[in-house]
């Protein structure tokens, strides 16, 4: 989100920095890991839709501008049933997607399990699952997007100091002032949007509801050939299973075999900080996981070709946090995160860049309001 609102506002004409601790895109935060979902009709709620709807049009811009692959649809398959007792960020997830397909126009298909069976074998569902099919879903290369923006950034004049440590702000009646590891800087308007190291930044009472979780992403080797989780044959898909705890999630192989097919799930107990987190992934996990997803995806062996170690930052609600601070109204919180976020970062950037010029967003973010979450 921050290198997506430092895009936008150099494209305004504003005079803009943009301060990171490393270099981006890297993959010590919540943008790496290859691929990211995105879906346009959304079970986190209704009102993310024209967020989504937005940053497709951008990424499609950005492509243009960069000649850069951003975004490949794929088709995208939501499976889920009555009987499922797995978790997601929200309740009735699946009902919520179709009902913004239904509001919003998007195309999608509702299939029973025959026709998931013939359309996708790769899935060993049950008789009572049923599937969305969102035609335009797919995913994104969250790095290739970072890295985009930022070099489009720079091209419209917005300076980037990189391995810089932000080490706090305080604002005055006349602009804010950022202390890093390397200086102090002035500015009118300050966007935090700082990912798993937001808590620190804003630190006592309003930084209570923002929890880090470890999360583990794995690619596993096939059992025969890859050609059935190629592009154009498997889609992207998020599984509600039966008899499980968590839904999982994955994606088509983009790298042939040697890269193996990218499956994930979520936790939402334990908490950590990025700074302690543990990011090797065991052989242990690795087993674990393939254990998890086997009867599931058969068609996936128990060699793993890599696995790593990526950050949620969630709210109670796992809706996002947009706001101005809510004791310093030069400064705008943005965590847009809770597990789902990446797919909407272009709009967030361009709604962030709004609030800054404009005074407000065009887009409706009062959904995402600080007040919300209490102190």
């Amino acid at each position: 989100m921050g290198s997506a609102a430092l895009l936008q506002l150099a494209k305004r004409g504003q005079n803009v920095a943009g301060i990171d601790q490393f270099s981006p895109p890297h993959n010590l935060g919540s943008s790496h890991g290859d691929t990211r979902v995105t879906r346009l009709a959304i079970g986190e709620g209704t009102h993310y839709t024209p967020l989504v709807m937005r940053s497709h049009e951008l990424w499609r811009e950005i492509e243009t501008e960069t000649g850069r692959d951003l975004m490949t649809t794929t088709g995208g398959l939501i499976i889920s049933s009555r009987s499922t007792t797995s978790r997601m960020h929200v309740q009735d997830f699946f009902g919520t997607t179709v009902a913004a397909a239904e509001r919003y126009g998007i195309r999608h298909e509702i299939l029973d399990a025959r026709a998931i069976r013939q359309r996708f074998p790769q899935f060993n569902i049950s008789d009572d699952e049923i599937g969305y099919y969102e035609h335009e879903a797919g995913f994104l290369r969250p790095e290739a997007c970072v890295a985009a923006q930022l070099a489009l950034a720079e091209k419209h004049g917005a300076s980037i100091h990189r391995n810089e440590k932000v080490l706090g702000f305080e604002e005055s009646g006349t602009g804010v002032t950022v202390r890093t590891a390397k200086g102090t800087y002035a500015a009118d308007r300050l966007i935090v949007s700082a990912g798993a190291w937001l808590p620190q930044l804003i630190a006592g009472t309003y930084a209570r509801p923002f929890k880090v979780r470890r999360q583990m992403l794995f690619w596993f080797a096939p059992k025969g050939p890859i050609t059935p989780f190629q592009l154009g044959t498997f889609p992207i898909y998020i599984w509600e299973l039966q008899g499980r705890p968590q839904a999982i999630y994955g994606f088509p192989a983009i790298d042939g075999a040697r890269g193996g097919i990218k499956v994930a799930t979520q936790q939402y107990e334990t908490e950590t900080t990025p700074d302690e987190v543990n990011r090797t992934v065991s052989d242990a996990e690795a087993r674990a996981m393939y254990e998890y997803i086997a009867p599931y995806l058969p068609g996936f062996s128990d060699k793993y070709v890599k696995a790593v170690v990526c950050l949620y930052t969630q709210t109670p609600d796992a809706e996002f946090v947009i706001d101005t601070h809510p004791e310093m109204p030069r400064v705008i919180i943005a965590s847009p995160c809770s597990g789902h976020g990446f797919k909407h970062s272009a709009a967030i950037g361009e709604a962030l860049s709004e609030i800054v010029i404009d005074g407000k967003s065009r887009l409706d973010l009062s959904a995402f309001a600080f007040a919300r979450l209490g102190r």
